[in-house]
């Protein structure tokens, strides 16, 4: 049977000769069917960030090439759910993920791009918050063609 344990690593038993779905679908659920497959064959788990997302990378390079790499989201496929350290490790900058816990004191924890959703940043006088913003202080001149 083919599966894949809590680390990453997928197993063959010869035994059933069957792929066992509950186990890798709970593992690597939100991917497609093409990506699930390429990663039960040929990833490896490299590590989790604090959102969930998994890490892999390619078990073996291709000649002249470097190892591929990808995530497995969480949740929703979004790409700005991706930490800093995780980032740089996917962009190839850095050969393993930085640390998460070395934080600077100044440094803000991770947020995902909010744009669309309610919890995204309305400046005042925004439609939804009341479309009513302070007046001008006349410090402002509009400017008209010709003038």
């Amino acid at each position: 049977m083919l599966w894949m344990n809590r680390e990453g690593d997928v197993h063959l038993s010869a035994r059933t000769g069957r792929i066992d779905r509950s186990l890798s679908c709970h593992y690597i659920g939100s991917m497609n069917l093409g990506t699930r497959l390429f990663t039960l064959f040929r990833g490896h788990l490299v590590g989790r960030d604090a959102a969930g997302n998994r890490y892999y990378e390619e078990r073996r390079a291709r000649p002249g090439l470097r190892r591929r790499r990808w995530v497995a989201y969480a949740g929703a496929p979004e790409a700005s759910q991706v930490p800093p350290e995780w980032h740089a490790w996917l962009h190839y900058t850095t050969d393993a993920a930085l640390p998460e816990g070395d934080q600077r004191p100044w440094q803000k924890p991770h947020l995902p791009n909010l744009t669309g959703t309610p919890e995204s940043y309305r400046p005042p006088g925004h439609d939804y918050q009341g479309g009513h913003r302070a007046p001008s202080t006349g410090d402002y001149e509009a400017w008209t063609p010709g003038t």
